[in-house]
């Protein structure tokens, strides 16, 4: 079979890329276009039951083993008073009796040691969760979330010439029928994707995002076992709302899966910010993507923190800050459509005159319904301008009240974390991501939960925030913020803009205005029933009535046979109180 050496992809001065690979070579014989793997290597009707069966018996596995690891792990942690004698004897002895069943490598490792790499171990749909974990400092513990956070480092790369039969499956043509090269060493390998950078045969230098082989179907029977599994933990441990965390992952990682939801992304984001030519979202190549491959458009930049960066001008640094800012108080209160995965890795300087900020890797995002995103923004701007109840106030009002919740407890415990850290901003030493973060870290205890897009949102201020130091460690973030959302605040209350909203409530106004006659006229019709009604006769009025006149002839007899002028008073009172019972 005949084959041509094809050259690799232009460079360009600055672009983040690896080292120059070795071309790739591309048969041009022709050929039918390769099929994916189809999962199970058997067959039938069956193959999907028992490919299920298999992956539980393997989490099942890993799961016991992560409970026993975690008594031994606990033993080990207690005091050493704890465990002498006859001290705590069942768990000492538990422990003793399950850790020589244990994996000589994990058995001696720390709890969240030992979840992480039982993650690793369990492959790319855990890791994904490992991830969604490591953010959720409001539900799980501080040790187990910094843990967790290794998960994502680089993962190992897998072979070019098996994504190659994905590309050319996925787009139904020949590689070399699409572009004029593709680099087999690639720039990025995640827990489900690979990317690699390419040039189209327009000229175009593109970036190929490709789906690992059989990622699709592991991730698939795993999400039906974690929503199983998210039920059973749910009752054992409350707490820490397990399900909740799972449907979560479950709800982000099904659209992760297909790139199309990453071309959606990327296509609203960029009209969202279509008024903002100095943010940058890569353009789509709609007609070299499917849901396992996405072309997008090389960004030519370099990632904040890398040698490039301190040959940047203090006033390129300040429109840098200023740009990341805006963008992110943009996409959270304004737009409500946010980038979720936001991270030092996904941001790019894009050099020039001026200089400019791109966002890449769009595939996860968090939305804010309207009633939401407003919240939001009431609690953003009552942070940033110092008013402490205020912000406590709009946080508990976002927050879901759990069985036995103490909303009033959580409200006073944040003001009192706010008040703290006014101290500390009074020193330079202010940091309303951590605020925020603590805050809602402070829910599980007052049984007070929030939605992942909380978190979610916290990790894109983390990200401003620690990105932005890195152009000026002196950093004001809440001067910076004040301005954006006080811009953020004036498109919200803009008189054009709530005509508009108006107008979008004008068809309920108007039936409601039409319907008016009618619904007052029944009004009227009810009230009218309701007040000519009698009410209901009591059975026992009249033994009542009978009763107290009774006393009060007795009464007045009495008085009036004992004689004198306050006798003669009783009396006469006694005969007006059965005039009165009469007359009813």
């Amino acid at each position: 079979m005949s084959a041509q050496r094809l050259p690799g992809p232009r460079r360009r001065r600055g672009a983040a890329h690896p080292a120059d690979a070795e071309p790739i070579v591309l048969p041009l014989a022709p050929a039918e276009p390769p099929r994916l793997p189809a999962g199970p290597s058997f067959t039938g009707p069956l193959a999907t039951y028992r490919g299920l069966l298999r992956r539980f018996l393997v989490v099942h596995r890993h799961l016991i083993g992560l409970a026993a690891g975690g008594l031994v792990a606990y033993v080990r942690a207690l005091p050493p008073a704890r465990r002498r004698r006859l001290h705590s004897p069942g768990v000492r002895l538990a422990a003793a009796l399950v850790r020589p069943l244990l994996d000589r490598r994990l058995r001696d490792l720390p709890f969240p040691r030992q979840l992480r790499r039982r993650l690793e171990l369990l492959g790319p749909t855990y890791v994904k969760l490992g991830q969604i974990m490591a953010i959720r400092e409001d539900l799980l513990p501080a040790p187990v979330c910094h843990e967790l956070q290794n998960l994502f480092d680089r993962l190992p790369p897998i072979p070019f010439p098996e994504l190659r039969t994905v590309i050319e499956a996925g787009l139904g043509r020949r590689l070399d029928e699409m572009f004029v090269s593709v680099d087999e060493e690639p720039i990025g390998s995640a827990s489900i994707a690979q990317a690699h950078r390419a040039l189209t045969l327009e000229g175009d230098d593109v970036v190929l995002k490709v789906m690992k082989p059989g990622i699709r179907h592991a991730i698939e029977a795993d999400l039906r076992l974690l929503r199983i599994l998210g039920g059973v933990l749910q009752r054992l441990l409350p707490r820490y709302q397990p399900r909740r965390i799972i449907d979560e992952f479950a709800a982000y990682t099904s659209r992760e899966v297909d790139f199309t939801y990453e071309a959606d992304n990327a296509e609203m984001f960029a009209a969202n910010f279509r008024g903002s030519p100095d943010v940058v979202f890569p353009r789509v190549f709609r007609d070299l993507s499917s849901p396992d491959v996405l072309t997008l458009e090389f960004l030519d930049g370099f990632r904040p923190g890398s040698a490039e960066t301190a040959s940047l001008s203090a006033e390129a640094r300040e429109r840098l800050i200023d740009l990341g800012a805006g963008s992110i108080i943009q996409m959270l209160y304004q737009d409500g459509f946010f980038h979720a995965d936001l991270h030092a890795g996904n941001l790019l300087v894009l050099p020039g005159e001026p200089v400019r900020i791109g966002f890449i890797d769009l595939g996860m995002v968090g939305r804010f319904e309207d009633t939401t995103r407003r919240r939001m923004l009431y609690y953003y701007h009552a942070l940033v301008t110092g008013d402490v109840d205020g912000a406590a106030k709009f946080l508990t009002d976002m927050a879901t009240v759990g069985p036995g919740g103490d909303p009033q407890g959580f409200r006073r415990a944040v003001v009192d974390l706010s008040r703290r850290f006014v101290v500390h901003a009074a020193r330079g030493e202010f940091s309303i991501a951590q605020l925020i973060l603590e805050s809602v870290g402070l829910g599980g205890r007052f049984a007070v939960f929030f939605p992942v897009e909380m978190t979610l949102m916290v990790k894109a201020l983390v990200t401003f925030e620690g990105v932005g130091r890195m152009f000026d460690p002196k950093l004001d973030v809440a001067a910076v913020s004040r301005r954006h959302v006080s811009r953020v605040f004036q498109h919200h209350f803009n008189p054009q803009l709530l005509f508009r909203e108006l107008l979008r409530g004008a068809p309920e106004l108007i039936d409601v205005a039409v319907r008016l006659p009618q619904l007052t006229a029944a009004g009227v019709h009810r009230l009218e029933d309701l007040l000519s009604r009698r009410p209901p006769r009591n059975p026992l009025e009249g033994v009542r009535g009978s009763i107290l006149a009774a006393a009060c002839i007795v009464g007045g007899v009495i008085a009036l046979i004992q004689g004198g002028p306050l006798a003669l008073w009783a009396g006469l009172f006694a005969l007006a109180a059965l005039l009165a019972v009469w007359g009813k």
